[in-house]
């Protein structure tokens, strides 16, 4: 399909909104899957106007035009009030169920892919890469590929890898090279397949992607991984899931329960504000709370577009937010960002 063009501009206003939570499946991925499905064990349908990649053996989702077209992913940021987004992979392109050299090539292709839509707008989008964590080493390698290559600030990874946590120390390396290359971490979930009874209701979303972010979360903390890789940066997707919101249960076990303490003394309320949280809570007065509790310079916009969970109104959530002074927007809106892609502010 033909890219369409669309303004490389930005906003008239001094401060620059920055969505850090925003999904493609760039066009040369598609084009692979079109071309060697048995090889990434999925598969991309396109019909006239419906188009759809689906996992083998279950699974799968749409294809927007956003995913794979600059131009319309320009167009959905103006429409949302957005100048600049740091594109990420959709979670169906982690391609962490591959084997090793399968997986390795899925994330370059995908990481080249957003590269490459990056550069169509260069003041309107960055990119954000994927990493082959089933094999960690690829894992590093790539990551400082990406860096070096496209100059990539960032790197998506899901919140666990297959049933297997990042807090795991077989991913140590990853985590501690991500730190080196001063390269923050957008965690998402993908996956919910552990989790007993949310087939119904669109509980797999709606209950599974929080809780998923509050497993990864609390194992991080807990495991004393936070306390060793002390400038370690991650991002937290859906408001931090339920984390933020259940802090006081958690400092109350590690204060009763000496399994809390087994590897670190450190009080969970200590570490809240060593994550970053995206502001998709779909709630002013929920992101209020979050912002009293862990303050508006480890707040970000994030979008999850083009999917429906996602919010169609980023600017206007926040600005319903009670209490908001200019600085927290500032913050909000830009600021926490530009530090997170390590941009001087």
């Amino acid at each position: 399909m033909a890219t369409k063009k669309a303004p490389n501009k930005l906003s008239r206003s001094k401060t620059k909104r920055i969505d850090v939570h925003s999904h493609v499946v760039p066009q040369e991925m598609l084009d692979a899957l079109s071309q060697r499905p048995e090889r990434f064990k999925m598969r991309y349908i396109a019909d006239g106007k419906h188009r759809r990649v689906a996992k083998d053996g279950g699974g799968g989702q749409p294809v927007f035009d956003e995913f794979f077209d600059p131009a319309a992913k320009i167009k959905g940021m103006d429409r949302k009030g957005l100048d600049v987004s740091i594109i990420s992979p959709a979670p169906i392109v982690y391609f962490y169920w591959l084997d090793a050299d399968a997986g390795l090539e899925a994330s370059q292709i995908v990481n080249d892919g957003i590269a490459n839509m990056a550069r169509a707008f260069p003041e309107r989008l960055m990119g954000m890469g994927t990493l082959p964590m089933q094999n960690p080493d690829a894992a590093v390698a790539e990551l400082e590929r990406i860096v070096k290559q496209h100059g990539f600030r960032a790197v998506e990874l899901g919140t666990s890898v297959g049933d297997e946590q990042l807090a795991d120390k077989r991913f140590r390396p990853v985590l501690r090279r991500a730190q080196e290359l001063n390269v923050f971490i957008f965690a998402h979930p993908y996956s919910n397949s552990a989790v007993c009874n949310l087939d119904d209701y669109y509980l797999s979303n709606l209950i599974g992607n929080p809780l998923q972010s509050t497993i990864m979360a609390s194992h991080l903390m807990f495991s004393g991984v936070l306390d060793e890789l002390k400038k370690l940066r991650i991002c937290l997707a859906h408001g931090g899931g339920y984390l933020p919101y259940q802090i006081g249960r958690f400092n109350h076990g590690h204060k009763v329960r000496s399994e809390t303490r087994a590897s670190t003394n450190t009080k969970p309320n200590a570490l809240l504000r060593r994550f970053y949280y995206d502001a998709l809570t779909h709630d002013a007065r929920a992101l209020r709370y979050l912002i009293d509790l862990v303050g508006a310079d480890r707040v970000v916009i994030g979008t999850d577009s083009p999917f429906d969970m996602g919010e169609e109104h980023p600017i206007e959530m926040i600005n319903k937010v009670k209490g908001l002074s200019a600085k927290d927007r500032e913050q909000i809106f830009s600021k926490t960002a530009l530090r997170l892609i390590g941009k001087h502010v």
